[in-house]
C-alpha cells in the first residue's frame, strides 16, 4: 500500500505556500495600527487614511483609538465583520505604508 504524501506547492505570484485556513482564522476579526507622527494633528491626518480605507472594506467597522501622553503615537483596533474583511484591509494598508 503506498501512502501519498501531500506538498504544499509555492505560489508562482509570491512564493509563498500554505494553506487558507492557517491565513485566514476564526474570529481573528480585529486588525492593529500603529501611527507615529510629530504632533497630533499629523496623527490624525494619517490614521484617517487608514480609517477610510477600513470603510471601503467594511462600511460598518467599528475602531478605538489610543494616544500617547507625549501625542506623537496612536494606536488604534480596528474590529471588521469577518476575518476575511480584515485580510482584505491588512492587504490593502500596503499602499499606505511607503
Amino acid at each position: 500500500m503506498t501512502t501519498e504524501v501531500e506538498q504544499n506547492v509555492p505560489c508562482d505570484a509570491c512564493g509563498c505556500s500554505a494553506e487558507m485556513g492557517f491565513i485566514i482564522k476564526e474570529g481573528d476579526d480585529v486588525a492593529e495600527v500603529s501611527v507615529f507622527a510629530d504632533n497630533k494633528g499629523q496623527l490624525e491626518a494619517e490614521f484617517a487614511n487608514y480609517l477610510s480605507l477600513a470603510k471601503e472594506v467594511c462600511a460598518e467597522v467599528e475602531h478605538s483609538i489610543q494616544l500617547t501622553e507625549d501625542e506623537k503615537e496612536l494606536h488604534a483596533h480596528l474590529k471588521f465583520s469577518c476575518s476575511a474583511e480584515k485580510l482584505i484591509y491588512e492587504l490593502k494598508t500596503r499602499s499606505l505604508r511607503k
